[in-house]
């Protein structure tokens, strides 16, 4: 189970992005990602492997209109991960505001 709180793999942008869109989703595929990213897809890849590494996305290869696709979704553990990060990161906006 991953310790709630700042979770510095997903706190790298590109990371943190992947997260989110997937957390919105049931699932998202590779290509998908890589148009709102941005990223190459060997840069995209390098993310993704580390976060299927950690158990926080899992892949499934998918054929869709004669098209092999990767497709994505957090893990029960990437989801609490995530609301994990957000929580903290808003935690520490707040704390921020009051201590102005």
């Amino acid at each position: 189970m991953p310790e709630l709180g700042f979770d510095p793999l997903i706190h790298a942008p590109h990371r943190l992005r992947i997260c989110a869109i997937a957390h919105a989703a049931t699932h998202v595929e590779f290509g998908e990602l890589q148009g709102r990213l941005g990223l190459s897809k060997s840069a995209l890849s390098k993310h993704i492997s580390l976060l299927i590494e950690r158990d926080y996305l899992r892949g499934e290869h998918v054929t869709r209109g004669g098209r092999a696709r990767l497709r994505l979704s957090l893990t029960e553990h990437g989801r609490q991960a995530y609301r994990g990060h957000t929580a903290a990161l808003r935690e520490i906006i707040e704390s921020a505001r009051r201590s102005v």
